[in-house]
């Protein structure tokens, strides 16, 4: 496998940092180093200025309204955002529901859909984990029965609750896993639908995390009625749908540029915050941990690159992406752990009655603010995807045979 970016790469590369210089949002740039809440249109922004240029559907191909970029274009892009600073593109759509839909949608659904996804003005929501049916996701229960309608189309009504819903405050539509066969076995019987959220008898209700912040929901499902055309795939081979979304969502997961990012940060908090009279990276204990994170993600590193050297031959992403998603959540975690641990007793004021109308300032330096939610958030990332222990199962019966 060779390493080496080409005279093309190294030209893309350029262009690429002087592009997003010259374009990403200077108020989104402000917020950011405020540390004020980022909001739906300030995230919609960016997706739009990526959107007009045609960069924001990185991965797609360039018939569905990608740029047609090589896998080590692509690699040099996440790269280079991490590299700037930028808020994290939502994957809902780009890397989840929108692969789903080129690949296994119809003609008119393609049509329909893809467009809003890569101009960056619809947005996606999951509707994926239920009440007893995260990891063991087979074992959901929400149902959609089929039906004709006095217009002679045909519908179903689907009736259930689905949890952990990340920014479905926000959606325009989601895509839900229903089961339309209950008499099937759990893998049999579900089917893949597209639901436009303002459909009546949709209800979103907020989760307030340990961090304070309204990031994930309920979802209930009361007689919602969609068109059968909104199903993705064939009746009842949703789980193929399901699995293939889930291969994508776990590759992106691993996030090694945005890991050498928070490195970076941490490095930064320990030359300035003192462990005694001495800036506290000059501590060997805590030294000897950046030490480990930095060797433990330049090995994630080199698996990814493996994995897009394997995209670059024809090889989606299969069953070695549970690879990536184990390590770089296992890593993004223990970033925070570390990032909390520089900052000392400034992690510690952080109240979760603080919102954006609130006038009283956080107390410490600014890179301290977000140190302790950010923790509790990222507590997540092991069990979204489909849990760690779930991942550890596939790479030993379809990676290792065991």
């Amino acid at each position: 496998m060779d390493l080496a970016f080409s005279a093309e790469d190294l030209a893309f590369q350029q262009e690429a940092r002087a592009w997003i210089a010259a374009n990403y949002p200077a108020e989104l740039r402000g917020k950011q180093d405020e540390g004020d809440d980022i909001g739906k249109e300030d995230m919609l922004s960016w997706h739009k200025v990526l959107g007009a240029k045609g960069w924001l559907a990185a991965a797609w191909p360039r018939e569905y309204g990608g740029p047609g970029w090589t896998a080590t274009q692509r690699y040099i892009w996440s790269e280079e955002l991490a590299r700037a600073d930028s808020i994290t593109l939502l994957p809902f759509g780009l890397s989840m529901v929108g692969p789903v839909i080129y690949t296994f949608g119809t003609p008119e659904q393609k049509a329909r859909f893809l467009p809003g996804i890569a101009d960056g003005s619809v947005w996606w929501c999951q509707g994926y984990s239920e009440p007893g049916a995260g990891s063991d996701l087979a074992n959901l229960r929400t149902k959609a029965e089929r039906f004709t309608g006095d217009d002679g189309r045909e519908y179903y009504r689907v009736n259930g609750q689905k949890t952990w819903t990340t920014l479905a405050q926000h959606a325009d539509w989601g895509f839900f896993l229903v089961r339309t066969d209950p008499a099937a076995k759990a893998q049999e019987g579900i089917s893949f639908l597209l639901i436009d959220m303002k459909t009546p008898g949709i209800t979103v209700r907020p989760i307030i995390t340990l961090g304070g912040e309204h990031e994930v929901n309920e979802v209930w499902l009361e007689d919602v009625i969609v068109p059968v055309e909104n199903r993705v795939y064939e009746e009842n081979k949703g789980w193929t749908c399901a699995k293939f979304l889930l291969a994508h969502e776990r590759t992106g997961i691993a996030a090694v540029a945005r890991s050498k990012r928070g490195i970076e940060r941490i490095k930064h908090i320990a030359r300035t915050e003192l462990d005694e009279d001495q800036p506290l990276i000059h501590n060997p204990f805590f030294k000897r941990k950046i030490a480990e994170l930095e060797i433990d993600l330049t090995a994630l590193e080199y698996t990814e690159l493996r994995t897009l050297a394997g995209e670059a031959s024809g090889r989606g992403p299969g069953p070695e992406s549970s690879l990536l998603k184990i390590k770089g959540t296992e890593i993004q975690q223990r970033i925070t752990e570390l990032a909390l641990e520089a900052v000392g007793h400034y992690g510690a004021p952080y109240f979760r009655a603080f919102g954006a109308s609130d006038n009283e300032h956080p107390i410490g330096p600014d890179y301290a603010h977000r140190a302790a939610p950010t923790y509790f958030n990222v507590r997540k990332t092991s069990i979204y995807g489909g849990s760690n222990e779930i991942q550890r199962n596939i790479i030993a019966k379809m990676v290792l045979g065991l």
